[in-house]
């Protein structure tokens, strides 16, 4: 009886040795093009779940989790799309965490994600469009739609006395639909917008469109763009023509280069970015430490967005996008346990031992229909050529 019982241990264990597997996630950022400087600490949050949870030896029988990046360029949606098909197709990932630009997330979705069916967990794609995709229950995104941040933006701004601006946007679904969401909110709360007006990335001179700009006045100048690309340059040819000299910045052009370009000659600007001052973000900051600067933009979100998915999969069962993506608002909402950065281990035990989970994560994720975060913002004013976290809203 004693031989039998071994035996049948044995091969219990032999069992659940051979059903652990090596999940690969796909990482599809702008490594390259107008936000490359803010894709570095995203893969590097989402790839510290991906460790933790390979650490702690209980997702799915003792599975790991490897990454494989990608570059999303932000901008070319065919670059993007090949680069997640080779993701999908030759890599073989159960899940994507991003895209990050609105316009090549809607393309990945649209071309690779939905046909394959896999998953997708956007850090960063604001788009409102977003929320009306075909994504047949497989998109996600754990930062706010800008419907809502044209609201946080407006009353910023009128908070601080702010009544008229001229606005420029960069020309794509992220700046058009950020400049719309704005400009209804602000003109319904009775300001005023002087100008709307797109600009192009990637060009040497800006004078014209800050001629435009200037002309059409305003307390002052709205950029829409990216920090590392055309947002950029409007903000220098704007202060060497000494057409503006306060700027608002939307989360695209929050980054530490900023500071670098720029430094005291933007004192006074203000901006926000998404980000919670809740015992989350907090508990994030303490178990990154020095090892990822958790202050650059959706650092938090993308930490989020690796950990729902794996979350997903220990509730499913499976790592088969078909089966958890069911899962994902489950493990993601009240009633639960609620689970912290740096605790994925216990949230894997919880649901192995059918209990439920209620994930809080960095950046106090509660995911609404469809699929998005209802989202908290940090507001920031420059002061001493420095970003200076204000407050919350």
């Amino acid at each position: 009886m004693k031989k039998l019982l071994m035996a049948t241990a044995a091969s219990a264990l032999l069992a659940g040795a051979a059903s652990a597997e090596e999940i690969k996630l796909g990482v599809i950022l702008g490594f390259t093009g107008p936000i490359e400087s803010l894709t570095p600490n995203m893969a590097a949050g989402a790839e510290l779940a991906m460790k933790e949870v390979s650490d702690s030896g209980k997702l799915l029988d003792g599975s790991t989790v490897a990454s494989v990046r990608a570059d999303s360029t932000c901008v070319d949606a065919g670059a993007a799309t090949a680069a997640a098909e080779r993701l999908i197709t030759s890599e073989g990932v159960k899940g994507i965490m991003g895209a990050d630009c609105s316009g090549v997330t809607g393309a990945v979705l649209a071309n690779a994600a939905v046909p394959n069916g896999i998953v997708m967990v956007s850090p960063s794609a604001t788009s409102p469009a977003l929320s009306d995709a075909e994504d047949n229950g497989l998109f996600f995104r754990t930062a706010p739609s800008d419907a809502r941040q044209g609201k946080v933006m407006t009353q910023v701004l009128l908070d601080q006395g702010v009544k008229s601006v001229a606005l420029t946007y960069t020309n794509n679904d992220y700046g058009k639909g950020l400049a719309d969401s704005f400009q209804k909110a602000f003109e319904a709360a009775g300001g005023e917008v002087t100008i709307s007006a797109a600009h192009e990335d990637g060009k040497a001179d800006y004078s014209a469109e800050v001629g435009a700009l200037a002309a059409a006045g305003g307390d002052r100048l709205v950029v829409a763009g990216y920090v590392d690309q055309g947002g950029n340059g409007i903000v220098r040819a704007a202060l060497d023509a000494g057409a503006f000299d306060t700027f608002h910045f939307p989360d695209g052009m929050i980054g530490a280069k900023l500071e670098e370009d720029f430094g005291s000659d933007i004192d006074g600007s203000t901006g926000q970015v998404p980000g919670t001052d809740s015992p989350g973000a907090a508990k994030f900051a303490e178990v990154v430490g020095d090892a990822i600067d958790v202050s650059s933009p959706y650092v938090g979100e993308s930490y989020d967005a690796a950990a729902l998915i794996m979350l997903a999969m220990q509730a499913a069962g499976s790592s088969d996008p078909s089966a958890y993506k069911d899962k994902m608002m489950e493990v993601a909402n009240a009633p639960g346990e609620p689970i912290y950065p740096g605790e994925l281990a216990k949230a894997l035990e919880i649901i192995a031992g059918g209990g439920d989970i209620d994930y809080v994560g960095a950046t106090a994720v509660e995911l609404i229909g469809p699929g998005e975060a209802a989202g908290g913002y940090r507001e920031i004013v420059f002061k001493g050529g420095k970003m200076e976290t204000v407050g919350y809203r």
